[in-house]
Order: structure tokens, then sequence, then C-alpha cells
């Protein structure tokens, strides 16, 4: 029987946008981020018109509007394995491995995402997705107990699992397949205000990491934040206190800078929400819980291995030269930290480019004479050497190439435990020695993670190839 499938970017989108209504039924004050990241947006493509020229060369304008990324958290391997199984249906792989241990969160994590630039721009969909590592847990007896309630539950329907299967045997879904799919697969996400465990157990397990009992203590992982794309996440963190929506205090990543680089993030504070806890008798008694909450934002230039060393480098020497966790209290004086470190890291993208710290699209100009002068300016020229360093730069400079930056899709372990940890019951800060797991974290996924570097890598040389090409010909 030949079938019609739907395109895998299709779904990724209604699927995105399905979710995004949920949320902001269930969490209102997303719906008024929304509308403030929305106005801060508009503002600054009016104010800077090279900032619209920019994104529209890249393709990313037309997608700012449907930016979205969320987190879950899930608690077996089995649940990690078919969740990639779920997010394949969507064109959604697995990128990049974050072990949040050593700040203090006991997960690993990968993102899903498309991995083809066009199919992004079409959907830049991604999910922040942590599995819960039990090992951590030193009382034996409450780690058996987690274990227990995470192998008594199931986070899917019958139903999207037997879509997923049909998809995996036909090699798609038809259009009618794939919106079941949408409705199905969104159940696993949704918030249930009662849990499966008694009060006594979620206590122990709260005074164990708030996002043990997050994890633990619920039917399913539902959605805890979904977050939109802001070009200018500062006045948006002053917007939310303006309009009366609790910021935390800090924002995550690198500071502020007239070249972004890859991500810095901000979010409101947890909502505390009811929820019933299950008695040994069957019956429900009342409590609350503190998980989710809204994020927000800005996305700057990926870095090459060389930017991304300084980078931790000096959000490392940041950190320690104020010598305490950033927060309210000390706010100011680790932003003035902060961006007086971070005077060593260029704020320039030709600097960046010259000095091989961000990845970069290339372009040739549009006007044939600059391109010809530009190539009499070499002294030996031939379409063989014109991929050297030292050609490059010197079209560059003399404007036969134009660069633009490549947008960070990925994520920053430091500052996702940082947006976790604002947002959960903790007291004191945490800390796991456990060590880094990343095949132990692939063997659960039953896949490879790809490298999210390599990837930025490969659109640079496709990028510079195709550039190249296009000035062969005025050689």
């Amino acid at each position: 029987m030949n079938h019609t499938f739907i395109n895998n970017d299709a779904i990724r989108h209604e699927f995105s946008m399905a979710m995004s209504a949920m949320y902001q039924t269930e969490v209102p004050l997303y719906g008024d981020l929304l509308d403030l990241v929305a106005e801060v947006n508009t503002e600054v493509l009016t104010k800077h018109p090279e900032i619209k020229e920019q994104l529209e060369y890249t393709g990313e304008i037309d997608r700012l509007s449907m930016e979205r990324h969320g987190a879950i958290r899930l608690g077996t391997a089995d649940e990690l394995s078919m969740m990639r199984r779920l997010f394949a249906v969507m064109g959604m792989h697995p990128v990049g491995y974050y072990d949040l241990a050593p700040a203090g969160v006991p997960v690993h994590s990968t993102a899903f995402r498309a991995i083809d630039a066009q199919a992004l721009n079409q959907s830049p969909f991604r999910v922040f997705t942590s599995l819960l590592r039990l090992d951590l847990i030193g009382d034996e007896v409450l780690k058996q107990e987690a274990s227990s309630a995470l192998s008594n539950r199931n986070i899917f329907t019958d139903n999207v699992v037997s879509l997923i299967k049909r998809f995996e045997e036909q090699g798609g879904l038809t259009l009618d397949e794939g919106e079941q799919f949408v409705r199905e697969a969104l159940e696993t996400f949704r918030w249930h205000d009662k849990t499966p465990v008694s009060k006594e157990l979620y206590q122990r397990l709260l005074e164990q990491h708030g996002l043990i009992a997050d994890v633990v203590g619920f039917k399913g992982p539902h959605i805890n934040h979904l977050t939109p794309r802001t070009l200018d996440i500062d006045t948006v963190q002053q917007g939310m206190q303006a309009k009366g929506i609790p910021p935390k205090a800090i924002i995550e990543g690198p500071p502020k800078r007239e070249c972004p680089i890859l991500l810095r993030q901000t979010s409101f504070k947890a909502l505390e929400e009811a929820v019933s806890f299950k008695n040994p008798n069957g019956e429900y008694e009342q409590g609350h819980h503190t998980a989710r909450f809204g994020e927000i934002e800005q996305r700057g230039v990926a870095l090459t291995p060389k930017g991304r060393a300084l980078y931790d480098q000096l959000l490392s020497q940041a950190r320690n030269q104020l010598g305490a966790t950033p927060n309210e209290d000390n706010a100011l004086e680790y932003y003035q930290i902060l961006e007086s470190a971070f005077e060593a890291f260029p704020d320039d993208y030709h600097a960046m480019h010259n000095e091989e710290l961000a990845y970069f699209y290339y372009k040739p100009v549009d006007n044939a004479a600059d391109i010809s002068s530009a190539m009499l300016g070499l002294e030996r020229v031939d379409v063989q050497m014109m991929d050297s360093k030292q050609a490059i730069n010197t079209l560059i400079e003399k404007g036969a190439i134009w660069v633009e930056p490549i947008v960070y899709e990925d994520f920053l372990p430091v500052s996702a435990a940082g947006i976790f940890q604002s947002n959960l019951q903790q007291d004191k800060p945490s800390n796991y020695d456990g060590n880094s797991n990343k095949h132990e974290f692939e063997q659960a996924l039953g896949a490879s993670i790809h490298d999210e570097l390599a990837l930025y890598e490969d659109i640079q040389a496709q990028s510079l190839k195709n550039c190249l090409m296009s000035l062969g010909s005025y050689v």
C-alpha cells in the first residue's frame, strides 16, 4: 500500500504549538511572558536594522516567534529510550551530553532537536531531557522506594506507543496518524495534580533533593518550562519586574555583549501548585509542589572548542572571584566581576572569526566589481589555495566575503543547573561526587549522542565550500 507521509518537521511544529497552548492554560503567567518577549523583539528589530538583516540572512527571522525549548525529567532508562523513539517521529535527535551532578543536580541530560539548519528554521523546537541518577541517592532505603515508585508508572499512552511503532515500520505517518500522534504524545507532558506516592515519601524525597521529588513523585514528566527566545534578555528581565512577574535574581551565562555568544537564560520563579498525595487507604490528602516555572533565553553565536575553553575559563574565574553562588544579594557584584572577566573575550564578530573562537556562515558579496578587486589584492590565488585561512581573512577584510554568526542551538550545564536550582525547594546546595557517565546514558538512550560542535563545524565547512565555489568564477 502506498502512503503519503506527513513531513517530520510539520509534526514537530504542530506538537510544539499544541504544547505551548497546553502550557499557557496550565501556567497563565507563561502567556504574559510570551507577550512581553514579543514586544521586546519587535522593538529590537525596529531599532536595530542590522540585527534584522543578520537574522534574515541566517533564516532565523521567520522562526523567532516560534522558538521554544522545553525541559522534562525522566526516571528510568526505559522511559528515556521510548522518549528517544517518540522524538524521532518529530525529526528530533539527541545532541550533546550534559552532566549536571557536579553543579548539584542529580541528573545527566541531552537535548532533542533537529540537526539540519533548514529543519531548525522550519521548527526550532528543542526539549532538554534529563535522566535521574538514582545512584547518587545515598540513602539505600529511599533509593529502593524511589526505584519501586518509578517502576510502577507508565508515562506513555498505549496509542502513542502504537503510533511510534507504526512510524518505525512504515517509515513515516500519514496526516491522520500525525494528528493522532500529536494528541497522544501531548498526554505524556501534561500536568497531573494527583500523585501516586504518599505525602511522607514525597517529603523524604524532597529532603534529598527537590528534583528527585519532582521526578519520582508524579505520574509523568510534566513539562516544567517552555522557553521563548528574546533578542534582549536584559530588557525582558526588567519588564518582568515592571509587570509583577517575579524573575530569578541572576541571568545565567555570559554577560551582556554587543555580539552575543552562546546562551543567556533567566526565568520567573517557580509556582507553588496544589497537589493531592495518595495515602495507604487509597484516599488523597492535600499538599503542594514547587517546580514549574517560566524561562526566557537569548541565543548568540556558537563557539568553537577554543572559544568554549575561553568561555569556561572566564566564567570559572568570575565565579571563583565572587567566592559564592550568584544570588539576589550579590547580583550587582557578580555582574561587575563577570563583565570585567569577559573583557578578555573579543566582542567583535570579525575578531572572533580571525581568532577561531566562533562558527560562521560565509557569503560572497553581490557586487562582482568588489569581488574582482579583492581578488587582485591576493598575491597568489587559485581555486585550490582559496580555502587557506590567510586568503579567506584577506577576502573578508577587503569586503568580498561577509561572515554571519551561526546561532548556538544547544545548552550550558552550569546555566541549566542554575535555572533548576533556583526553582526547586532547596534550602542548601547539594554536592554530588558521582563520575560523569556518558556511556551509561547512551546505553539507556539506546543510541549515540550527536556531538554539537561537529554539527556546527559541518555547517561552517559547507557554507565556506559554497562561498568559495561562487568566488571561483572570479579567479
